[in-house]
C-alpha cells in the first residue's frame, strides 16, 4: 500500500498547489482495507479540513492509480484527539487570551497548545517541485511587461524587490511566479534558500493555526526572514482586517530587509476594495505588470509549445484553425490541444484538420464575445432562472451563485469595468469583486459546488 500511496502522492503533487499538498496531504497516514483507503491525520482540525476541501481530489486520484473506484475516509489520530478536547481554545482567541491573563495572573502558566497539538504548520522552508519555468513561457505583446519584470526580480542584479501581477484566471500569473521561484532556487548561492509559495488564503490558514497554537512568534520568523515571497491570490485579503494587518506587517519587515516578493490578483490594486490603504500602497510600492489575453500569432506559438511538450507535431493549417478560432485563456488552449492528442493517440493516427474541426466543436467558436445581456440570458437558462429574479435582492443561494457565475463571466469575455458589471444589477463595485473572487475561490478547490459552476460555465462557453 505504501508504493501505491506514494503512486496517488505523485499525482496530487500535479493537482494541488505545492503549499498546499505540504502543508496538507504529506502529513497524512495511509492504510488500505480492500477497496477502502484510511487515511489518518494529526488531528480533528486536518481531518475535517482535508475531508471538506480535498476528499474529491484525493479520491479522484486513488481511483486513477488503482484503475477502480476507491472509497477513501478521513479520521483523525486518536492519541491526538485526547490532549485536543482538554486544550480547546475559545474564540475570540486574543480577546479570551488576554481576559484569562488579567483574570488569572497568579495560575501556574498552562502549556501552550502547540505542545499538546500537533498542527500541520512546517516551519522549516519546503522545498518545492516547480511546475513551470522560463524557457516554457510564451512571450508576446500581452505579456511581455510582466515577463521581463518577472525576469528581472529573479536575477542578482534587480532593480526592483516587489512585483504585483494581475490578469484575468487562466493567463500565466501562476506561470510567472513559479518560473520566478525556480530561477531564484537554482541561482541562490546558498543550497537551501529560504522562499516561500502559497496563497494568501493559505497564508491566512497558517496565520489562524499560529493563534489557535498561540505561537505567532514563530509564524513571524518563518514568514518575515526570507528570501522571496510568492505570495497568489491576494484580492482573498479583502474585507479581512487582521490578515491585511499581518500581511503588510510581514511586506515591511521583507522590504526592509532587502528580499524579493511577488503578489498576484485577479484585480489591480486600485481595484481592490475594503483593503486597508497602506497595505494596496505597499502592493503598488514595486514594479505592476497586467497580462492580457493572447493575439493569434501568440496563440499560435503557445499551441506550438503545448504540442511539443507532447512530443506531438502540429501542421500549419491545424495551428491556423486552432489559432483563429480559439480565443479564450491558456486553459482553453492547452485543453484543446490535450483532446487532440488523446484523440490522435487512441485512433493512431496524426492530428488532421478535420480532426480539429471536431474537437473545436466543443469548444468558444468564431465570435467569443459576449455581452452582458447575452450572458444573463445563457446563466439564466443554465441556473433554471429569469432575469427578473436574478435582479431581485433576494440573497438565496442558487440567486447569489448565478448573480456571481455572470460577474465572473463578463469580467472574462466583455472589458466592462467592475463598476459598470454592477450597475446591470444595481450592485456595488465591491459586491461584483466578491463575487468574481468567490467564484475562483470554489473552482480552485474543486468543491463540490465548485464542480458545479465548472460545468455550468463550460456548457455556457461552449455555446
Amino acid at each position: 500500500m505504501k508504493s501505491q500511496w506514494r503512486e496517488i502522492c505523485d499525482n496530487l503533487q500535479s493537482k494541488l498547489d505545492p503549499g498546499t499538498y505540504k502543508v496538507w496531504v504529506a502529513p497524512l497516514v495511509a492504510d488500505q482495507e480492500g477497496e477502502h483507503l484510511r487515511l489518518t491525520a494529526r488531528n480533528g482540525f486536518v481531518a475535517t479540513w482535508v475531508r471538506d476541501r480535498l476528499l474529491h481530489t484525493i479520491s479522484a486520484a486513488a481511483s486513477e492509480v488503482s484503475g477502480h473506484a476507491v472509497e477513501v475516509s478521513v479520521v483523525a489520530d486518536t492519541q491526538e484527539q485526547r490532549p485536543m478536547r482538554s486544550a480547546r481554545v475559545s474564540r475570540p482567541l486574543m480577546a479570551d487570551t488576554i481576559k484569562q491573563e488579567k483574570a488569572a495572573p497568579q495560575q501556574a502558566p498552562r502549556p501552550s497548545v502547540m505542545e499538546q497539538l500537533a498542527f500541520p504548520i512546517e516551519m522549516p522552508h519546503r522545498q518545492y517541485n516547480w511546475r513551470y519555468e522560463f524557457k516554457n513561457f510564451v512571450v508576446g505583446p500581452n505579456n511581455n511587461l510582466a515577463y521581463a519584470a518577472a525576469q528581472d526580480l529573479s536575477r542578482s542584479d534587480s532593480t526592483t524587490d516587489t512585483l504585483f501581477l494581475s490578469s484575468g484566471p487562466g493567463l500565466g500569473k501562476t506561470h510567472l511566479t513559479q518560473a520566478v521561484g525556480q530561477a531564484v532556487c537554482k541561482s541562490c548561492n546558498r543550497t537551501n534558500p529560504k522562499v516561500e509559495y502559497l496563497t494568501a488564503e493559505e497564508f491566512s490558514t497558517c496565520f489562524v493555526q499560529a493563534l489557535r497554537a498561540r505561537d505567532t512568534e514563530r509564524f513571524k520568523n518563518r514568514f518575515r526572514d526570507l528570501d522571496l515571497l510568492l505570495l497568489e491570490d491576494v484580492h482573498f485579503l479583502q474585507g479581512k482586517e487582521k490578515m491585511q494587518d499581518e500581511v503588510l506587517s510581514t511586506i515591511k519587515s521583507l522590504q526592509n530587509r532587502g528580499s524579493r516578493i511577488i503578489l498576484t490578483s485577479s484585480f489591480t490594486p486600485r481595484e481592490l476594495k475594503n483593503v486597508d490603504d497602506n497595505l494596496v500602497s505597499r502592493f503598488c510600492s514595486g514594479f505592476m505588470a497586467g497580462i492580457e489575453k493572447p493575439n493569434a500569432e501568440t496563440r499560435r506559438r503557445i499551441l506550438q509549445e503545448k504540442a511539443s511538450q507532447s512530443n506531438m507535431d502540429l501542421s500549419d493549417p491545424v495551428l491556423d484553425l486552432l489559432s483563429s478560432r480559439l480565443k479564450g485563456d491558456i486553459r482553453q488552449l492547452e485543453g484543446c490541444i490535450h483532446n487532440l492528442i488523446l484523440k490522435a493517440k487512441m485512433l493512431g493516427c496524426t492530428i488532421s484538420v478535420e480532426m480539429a474541426q471536431d474537437i473545436l466543436s466543443q469548444y468558444t467558436q468564431d465570435d467569443p464575445y459576449l455581452d452582458v445581456d447575452s450572458i444573463i440570458r445563457k446563466v439564466c437558462e443554465g441556473f433554471g432562472l429569469s432575469p427578473e429574479q436574478l435582479a431581485s435582492r433576494s440573497r438565496k443561494q442558487n440567486l447569489v451563485v448565478a448573480r456571481n457565475t455572470i460577474f465572473y463571466l463578463a469580467r472574462r469575455h466583455t472589458e466592462l469595468s467592475l463598476q459598470a458589471i454592477g450597475d446591470k444589477f444595481s450592485r456595488r463595485h465591491s459586491t461584483v469583486l466578491k463575487g468574481i473572487a468567490s467564484i475562483e475561490r470554489e473552482l480552485r478547490r474543486e468543491s463540490p459546488l465548485g464542480r458545479q459552476i465548472a460545468g455550468t460555465l463550460a456548457l455556457i462557453e461552449r455555446h
